[in-house]
């Protein structure tokens, strides 16, 4: 046999022809290595079903898997972000489509802007009309677009199909000589949807 294989107790690669460890002086036994070549057929397995997937397939395999190992760092922030797009915000305790299964946990999602831009806009911006400023109040549209596509992620991350009773919290924050900080927050019960051919959660 050739190739490497991990030392189970080091995690260093070692060689099929060793009889033990180089760095930690562990046996290598025939059992190591059959389970070496087991995990590396499965890898080459999977990888050979990953590349006939189409592209939306390909999203939902390594969503699917982040899901069940809990690791993300193998998802593309554009897979990602597709993904979350699908989640389901509502301020309702209910979904008007489907049904909740299972409350997952509480999440949260927070932005934060400084002060100084909005005194920005106030010195280089006159587009006040009524009594109102359509400057400031892109920036605050564009907080609020920002930290719902967050919560988004946040539910994605802990499973979730959806977040309910979701609610948006503006605060100033300052303390000091220090200058001033808005903090938009937005938090909801994250929570699972029965599909109509699976049954609901107990």
């Amino acid at each position: 046999m050739s190739g490497q294989l991990p030392c189970p107790k080091c995690g260093v690669y070692n060689e099929f022809s060793d009889s033990k460890c180089w760095k930690c002086k562990r046996p290598i036994t025939e059992q190591d290595k059959t389970l070496a070549l087991n995990q590396a057929a499965a890898a080459r397995a999977e990888k050979e079903r990953f590349d006939s997937l189409s592209p939306e397939e390909k999203d939902r395999f390594l969503i699917d898997k982040a899901k069940d190992t809990g690791d993300w760092s193998n998802v593309p922030s554009a897979t990602y972000q597709r993904a979350a797009e699908n989640v389901t915000l509502t301020t309702s305790s209910r979904l008007a489509t489907g049904q909740v299964s299972c409350e997952v946990e509480i999440i949260t999602a927070e932005v934060a802007y400084g002060v100084n831009v909005f005194r920005d806009m106030f010195a280089g911006i006159r587009d006040f009309v009524g009594g109102r400023s359509g400057a400031i109040q892109k920036v605050l549209r564009d907080a609020r677009r920002t930290v719902l596509l967050e919560l988004k992620k946040e539910a994605l991350m802990v499973g979730a199909d959806a977040v309910i009773a979701v609610d948006l919290d503006y605060h100033e924050l300052s303390g000091g000589d220090k200058n001033g900080m808005i903090m938009l927050v937005a938090s909801g019960t994250a929570v699972k949807v029965a599909r109509p051919d699976s049954p609901t959660d107990s």
